[in-house]
């Protein structure tokens, strides 16, 4: 796996420190104007852009992914995230993620998509416009309805007070910015981006993979709500190149350049918050998963989860294993890297589109073991018969047997590291089935869950073409498979 620290070289460091990142709820207040930026130049608005974005991943979307997907629950004796387990959140909970996409990440990319036209700068520009795709699929996925169009004009009114655009509408734009960047990047430009690039360094061949990756998990994302319009989509992407490496930035130890989600964590008093949750742990347990053992850290001898929501019954589960950020009390779960498409999801997620019929040149069983394979190359479990034994079992026939196959195996793949994105594919295939309890706590009916984020506060005070507020069981619109 191609490994890209966000420390490479001085001006790295200077530009990674000068964003002072502190964990979710204190970090990278740097544009009081969401709408002017500090600097315009790229060299140092795209690491920040960057990091923004990685902010938001691998923290706050990280926490209520766990939380709602049934990764991780809050552990015995403390009460940071007894709220999120209850499901009594509020619009306030998503005020600083919101603000930290729209106007630290998105404002920036923007200013660098501009400067397409100045050849020193077209490859920041490119990059600049397939993280911003990335960045409204973001919002729109946690949010539904958002604002776009009239959401970055500069000093224009609407900037200030943007009306909303159909989710529908967002899709749209995310696949046509995907293909206006791809025709900016040429690899033998001789102006290409360095360390700066906190992801793949500058290697534009990388972010070909990227953009063609994510335009492949965008169109999928549509496969209940408007089928033919995601077939065509995916079918128009024969024969290119997806990813077959993690894109991820990476974390050292020094202070303010650690894993977010472990600063979060530290911030808060250095406890254990997040426990494995049994609904995780039992799957992979009854399946003889052997990454149970590379997942979990040993509590009082053995390995264990806890019941959703069971804080104030105990005992406690087994923390997460340093690799994924949530341990407070060890420096190595600082390094952990936040993951924006994982080659594992890269794999699953061609072996749906195989599956469905809508890419060909590939068979779906051996994309699915390629993805399970790729999983445990990331954390370097040893697989045994475990991955053989699925291929075994992958349906012979049947999409939505096979999709199920699919989703399920993404589940655990995608367990701890990815999070947000895995809660999402739960809600677009409602597959894994059966996972997921009631929370002891929890205040919903029995078999109801959240399905999207609640718009943010600001929103609701600030704005005064908000369309309305939401509940957290409202689905989104593409999230039409009962």
């Amino acid at each position: 796996m191609m490994k890209r620290n966000i420390i490479k070289s001085a001006a790295g460091l200077l530009t990674v420190l000068s964003l002072t990142i502190t964990g979710c709820s204190n970090f990278l207040d740097i544009n009081d104007n969401p709408n002017k930026a500090e600097t315009g130049d790229p060299n140092l608005v795209l690491p920040s852009a960057q990091a923004a974005i990685a902010q938001v991943v691998g923290c706050h979307f990280q926490i209520y992914g766990g939380i709602w997907n049934q990764y991780w629950t809050q552990n015995f004796g403390n009460s940071q995230y007894k709220s999120v387990e209850q499901y009594l959140v509020q619009g306030s909970d998503f005020d600083r993620p919101w603000q930290t996409l729209y106007a630290d990440a998105m404002t920036d990319l923007q200013m660098i998509s501009e400067k397409a036209g100045e050849a020193k700068f077209r490859q920041y520009a490119a990059i600049a416009l397939i993280l911003k795709a990335y960045d409204l699929q973001l919002l729109t996925d946690a949010f539904g309805d958002i604002p776009m169009k009239e959401a970055l004009q500069g000093e224009s009114k609407d900037s200030y007070a943007p009306h909303y655009d159909a989710q529908a509408e967002v899709y749209d734009s995310i696949f046509a910015m995907i293909d206006r960047a791809k025709g900016w990047i040429d690899p033998e430009s001789a102006f290409l981006p360095g360390p700066e690039d906190l992801i793949f360094g500058g290697d534009m061949d990388q972010w070909t993979r990227f953009a063609n990756t994510l335009k492949l998990r965008a169109y999928l994302r549509l496969a209940y709500v408007n089928k033919d319009k995601a077939q065509a989509g995916i079918t128009a992407l024969q024969g290119a190149e997806f990813l077959t490496e993690s894109a991820q930035i990476d974390y050292i130890s020094t202070g303010g350049n650690n894993n977010p989600l472990y600063a979060e964590l530290y911030a808060l008093g250095q406890y254990r918050q997040l426990r494995t949750s049994n609904s995780l742990f039992k799957q992979m347990q009854y399946r003889k998963d052997p990454r149970i053992d590379v997942y979990f850290q040993i509590i009082s001898g053995v390995r264990r989860g806890m019941d959703q929501a069971s804080y104030d019954i105990g005992p406690n589960g087994s923390t997460p294993a340093t690799i994924f950020g949530a341990d407070p009390l060890n420096t190595d779960a600082a390094l952990a890297p936040v993951k924006f498409i994982s080659a594992y999801e890269s794999y699953f997620l061609q072996a749906e589109a195989v599956a469905r019929g809508w890419l060909t040149g590939n068979t779906a069983a051996g994309l699915f073991q390629q993805g399970i394979q790729a999983s445990f190359d990331a954390y370097h479990a040893t697989p045994g018969t475990y991955i053989t034994t699925q291929v075994a079992g992958f349906p012979a026939t049947g999409v939505e047997a096979q999709v199920d196959s699919i989703i399920t195996q993404k589940y655990f793949a995608m367990a701890l590291n990815q999070n947000f994105e895995a809660w999402t594919e739960w809600r677009r295939t409602g597959y894994p089935k059966s996972f997921f309890v009631k929370p002891v706590t929890g205040t919903l009916p029995a078999n109801t869950y959240p399905s999207r984020f609640l718009y943010p506060n600001t929103e609701l005070t600030r704005n005064p073409n908000f369309p309305g507020a939401k509940v957290i069981t409202d689905k989104v619109w593409w999230d039409t498979k009962d």
